[in-house]
């Protein structure tokens, strides 16, 4: 019987990567459900697996299985969340067929709080960042949520905030690169608005 890719893909065999590179189609092959490796490797967290799916293998980070979800809407741990949006530039913002963000569906199912307050987090601040105002400041963020221009004292801080505040950088480039963008005669545009999701969530992601 032929190897079953998904199974050792779970169970991060060490045989995986030698058949990979041996059948490399196999890399993005989907079974009929639409699960696929990177699925796999970021539902039991084989971060090392799920890098050089993306990497060496060229599979696509955003690959969506019958659902239209993404590997974010599986993952049960913040690393396997970090690695795929900070690591691997996957959009946390994709809706699968039901309308929802991972973010949105994890909350939702409740089984995993951490990942769900890490994903919820994020997006709280790219929706506020979403509507920077003409002078480069930032509008009232849902409730909650505090964002603000400027950086915390280091012994406030854990993970890049203080106090429930995600703060954006004070340097005078990012400053410059966003009050430019928001003056820009398209900024209203979905163009306008996906590049200032892209240059927040760089801000933000970039933080140590």
């Amino acid at each position: 019987m032929a190897p079953n890719q998904y199974i050792m893909a779970s169970d991060n065999s060490p045989e995986l990567l030698p058949l990979l590179r041996e059948k490399p189609e196999l890399a993005i092959q989907q079974d009929e459900h639409g699960y696929s490796l990177i699925h796999a490797a970021a539902s039991y967290n084989h971060l090392d697996l799920l890098r050089t799916l993306v990497n060496e293998f060229k599979v696509p980070v955003d690959l969506r299985d019958e659902d239209n979800e993404t590997a974010l809407f599986v993952v049960e741990t913040v690393e396997a969340a970090r690695c795929l949006i900070e690591e691997l530039k996957l959009d946390p913002t994709l809706v699968g067929d039901e309308g929802r963000t991972a973010a949105d569906k994890i909350a939702e199912d409740g089984d995993f709080p951490e990942v769900a307050e890490y994903l919820s987090g994020l997006q709280a601040v790219l929706d506020a960042a979403s509507e920077v105002l003409v002078d480069g400041t930032l509008p009232p963020p849902p409730e909650g949520m505090t964002v603000t221009m400027g950086a915390a004292p280091a012994s406030e801080v854990e993970g890049g905030s203080a106090d429930g505040e995600d703060v954006l950088p004070a340097d005078p480039e990012f400053r410059r690169r966003i009050e430019e963008l928001a003056a820009r005669p398209d900024f209203h545009t979905d163009a306008g608005q996906a590049e200032l999701r892209r240059l927040v969530e760089d801000a933000l992601l970039g933080r140590e």
